[in-house]
C-alpha cells in the first residue's frame, strides 16, 4: 500500500512462501538489482553460453541477502533444496539448479532473487491489519512471465484496484 513509502518494501510485491504460527517468509518479486544473473554465474563460477546479460536479479528481501533464491514451477527434474510452496510454485536454495539454468536445462520459468522477506510471529497479520498490504491469491502469470516493472499493476488489476489512484490520505466527505 502507498504507506509503505520507503525502503524495499515501497511499492513492492511479495510473494508468501511460508506461513505458519512462527511467522513467515516471502520473496519480493519486483524489485530488481542492478545485477544480471550473467554476474551471478560469474561469481559462482558457474560456466554458461547463454545470453543471461539483461535479466536482472531479484532484491528479494533484507534478509540473507548473501543467500540465492529461485522461484520456478515444477518440472520433471528434482533440485537438492526445494520446498513445494504450491502445486504450481517450488522455491529453490541449492547451486545445482542455477547451473541446469546456466546450462538451459534448467525450469522453463523461474525469479531469482537475493534475500527474503521474514515477519515474526504476528507481525504479517498486525501490517495487514493496519492495511499495509493488499492480499491476493499467487498468480503464476505475475511471477514468471510479466515484465518486472508492470508486476505491481498486474497484480492490483487482479483486485480490480489501480494503484495510481492509491492514496494515503484519508478524509471525509
Amino acid at each position: 500500500m502507498p504507506g509503505l513509502d520507503s525502503g524495499l518494501f515501497s511499492g513492492s510485491i511479495t510473494y508468501i512462501c511460508e506461513h505458519g504460527e512462527a511467522g513467515a517468509m516471502g520473496i519480493v518479486i519486483n524489485q530488481p538489482l542492478d545485477l544480471t544473473l550473467t554476474e551471478i554465474f560469474e561469481h559462482l563460477d558457474i560456466d554458461t553460453d547463454k545470453g543471461f546479460m539483461d535479466q536482472a536479479v531479484l532484491a528479494g528481501g533484507p534478509v540473507q541477502i548473501d543467500h540465492g533464491f529461485v522461484l520456478h514451477p515444477p518440472g520433471v527434474k528434482r533440485w537438492d533444496s526445494s520446498l513445494r510452496v504450491t502445486e504450481a510454485i517450488h522455491l529453490t536454495t541449492s547451486q545445482d539448479i542455477l547451473k541446469a539454468i546456466a546450462a538451459g536445462e534448467g525450469p522453463d520459468a523461474y525469479a531469482v532473487a537475493l534475500g527474503y522477506a521474514g515477519w515474526s510471529a504476528g507481525q504479517l497479520e498486525e501490517e495487514i491489519a493496519n492495511n499495509s498490504w493488499l492480499t491476493l491469491p499467487a498468480d503464476k502469470h505475475i511471477i514468471f512471465a510479466t515484465p518486472i516493472e508492470q508486476r505491481v499493476a498486474a497484480a492490483a488489476a487482479v483486485l480490480g484496484v489501480d494503484m495510481n489512484l492509491m492514496s494515503t490520505q484519508v478524509g471525509h466527505a
